[in-house]
């Protein structure tokens, strides 16, 4: 407390804190100017809820010192603090200056060049974090069709990978951003919705487009959406909106991952770690195709038809059934034991650690070509037939094998149709079968406890049984 001729007043402890100069001089000048010329028991006395009513009010008598001197001693003294706290931040930001090392301003300046416009928005974006080449991964070969035939044909329903750690699953699900292929979206929808195909649209572009209403059309890449495992319900689905809530007291929805999921990839890693509240979520849009939102006096549907990948180690705990039967593949990975291929591996990520940009460019035409190819495959996918004999071949190796559902029968002849398209052909072969039955139908089978064989070679000892 600094007391001035019976005035008191309370300064905070904050306020003289040299470390924050400018504040703290504001704060001090503020308060010394502010000070009153009166003496502190008047204030008491007039009106103030401590005072006692019992008596009366006290007045200053005329002999008490005027607070013109007080008052201008104390703007002084307060000038003069805030000018020696500048003095001092202006010093010490010079040796601050002097002491940095001269990499910090090249960090400064290399994180302002990573910010760039969007061609669409006009709004700033960070550069995004550079990813392994898909086309440098090596080996897996199961693994990346898989994943390419699902880009083609995203009815195929997703790919299950399963393995060993350390094999690179997320590696290569990561790196399929890289030949993602760009689609039509209307810009101002929050769900990817399709400006042509009414199936991907939400009921606001149904609605517009049923009213002649024009909507805006961009170009966007397939999204591509992370769903951790310890994200909230509230957050996958959707949830009311609590900034509009509270500043405009309007009902708003707030999308949740499954929106920004729609005609894009859903990528779950741990995915037989989820919790199950999440995996009734998948199952329930999976299903149907579509989300609905039903809380807090909101009630909202809007499409969620995406491609679903997860990846895992079944050694750390069993997947669920019911999902495990909405995944069209299920990729097995496992180590590599060939010493070459693994020093390969090794040194590829060496170069990626060292150099990520530099890398890449080794491999950026290469990758381009995958692209390309993946574009004229989902473009020529209509014009690919499977003959009538070949979809019955496949039907008896799913009875010959105890398939439950038609599931395996639909996804297989979508996967052999996509793998012909990817090659270039339009009408499907049986080597074109072989390549993908082992991925659509391993997983579907029953489990018999007893039996030492992999599903996979089961699948395919019943093939050359049937195609013989």
């Amino acid at each position: 407390f600094f007391v001035f001729g019976g005035t008191r007043a309370a300064l905070p402890r904050a306020s003289f804190d040299l470390g924050r100069p400018e504040p703290a001089a504001m704060v001090v000048a503020a308060t010394f100017v502010s000070l009153p010329a009166q003496p502190l028991t008047s204030k008491l006395a007039v009106g103030s809820p401590f005072a006692d009513r019992s008596t009366p009010p006290v007045q200053p008598s005329a002999d008490a010192p005027q607070g013109s001197a007080l008052s201008k001693a104390a703007l002084g003294l307060a000038l003069g603090l805030a000018a020696r706290a500048m003095v001092r931040h202006q010093k010490g930001a010079a040796a601050a200056a002097a002491r940095r090392p001269s990499g910090r301003a090249d960090a400064a300046t290399a994180r302002r060049a990573v910010m760039e416009r969007d061609a669409v928005t006009g709004k700033r974006k960070k550069e995004e974090r550079p990813v392994f080449p898909f086309s440098a991964i090596v080996g897996q070969a199961e693994m990346k069709l898989a994943l390419i035939l699902n880009v083609i044909d995203p009815k195929i329903g997703g790919v299950m990978i399963l393995g060993d750690r350390g094999t690179g699953k997320t590696t290569t699900i990561r790196a399929l951003v890289d030949l993602l292929p760009e689609i039509d979206c209307v810009s101002d929808d929050p769900y990817n919705s399709s400006p042509s195909e009414y199936d991907n649209m939400s009921d606001e572009v149904r609605n517009r487009l049923a009213n002649s209403e024009e909507v805006p059309v961009v170009k966007r890449k397939v999204p591509m959406v992370d769903l951790p495992l310890g994200a909230t319900e509230d957050r996958v689905c959707g949830t009311i909106d609590i900034e509009k809530a509270l500043t405009q007291g309007k009902k708003a929805f707030e999308p949740g991952l499954l929106a920004k999921a729609n005609r894009g990839i859903l990528y779950v890693d741990e995915v037989n770690l989820l919790d199950d509240h999440l995996v009734d979520v998948l199952l329930d849009s999976a299903a149907g195709g579509w989300n609905t939102v039903e809380r807090e006096g909101i009630s909202i549907r809007h499409p969620a038809k995406f491609i679903l990948i997860g990846s895992g180690n079944p050694e750390e705990g069993e997947l669920r059934p019911q999902l495990l039967d909405r995944f069209g593949m299920h990729a097995m990975i496992r180590t590599e034991r060939d010493p070459d291929l693994r020093v390969q591996i090794v040194d590829s990520c060496q170069k990626f650690a060292d150099d990520p940009k530099g890398f890449r460019k080794e491999f950026l035409e290469d990758n381009q070509e995958f692209a390309n190819q993946i574009i004229v495959a989902r473009a020529n996918l209509s014009k690919v037939k499977i003959p009538e004999g070949l979809t019955r071949k496949i039907s008896i190796i799913c009875s010959t094998l105890n398939v439950d559902g038609l599931r395996g029968d639909i996804v297989t002849n979508r996967a052999a149709r996509a793998f012909c398209a990817f090659d270039g052909r339009t009408e499907v072969t049986d080597d074109d079968v072989k390549k993908v039955v082992s991925l659509c139908l391993r997983h579907r089978l029953r489990k018999d406890i007893l039996d030492t064989m992999d599903n996979g070679d089961k699948v395919m000892t019943v093939y050359e049984e049937v195609f013989e």
